[in-house]
């Protein structure tokens, strides 16, 4: 999940710190976990590895969190490689 955080986000972030690790327990809430996060200088703001039961956990987590105005949201699907290679010998 890549995020970029909002002018809103931002100040929030800069006020109130620890609310970092309470959207953190939200997306826990939500039935998802996050396993890594970095902040990262570029176009996103976070970067943050998430397992999630199925992509519908995960678009509600973006829709939840998307509309509190803080941050936008993207998401992507890892598929290991190693399950690419077997379907491609397969």
């Amino acid at each position: 999940m890549l995020t970029t955080l909002t002018d809103q986000g931002l100040r929030t972030l800069q006020s109130h710190p620890e609310r970092l690790r309470e959207v953190n327990r939200d997306v826990e809430e939500l039935g998802a976990r996050v396993l890594h996060q970095w902040i990262s200088l570029g176009q996103f703001d976070f970067v943050n590895i998430v397992e999630a039961p199925d992509s519908e956990t995960i678009a509600k987590i973006s829709v939840v969190l998307g509309a509190r105005g803080s941050s936008k949201l993207e998401s992507y699907e890892l598929i290991p490689v190693d399950t690419l290679l077997d379907s491609l010998s397969a």
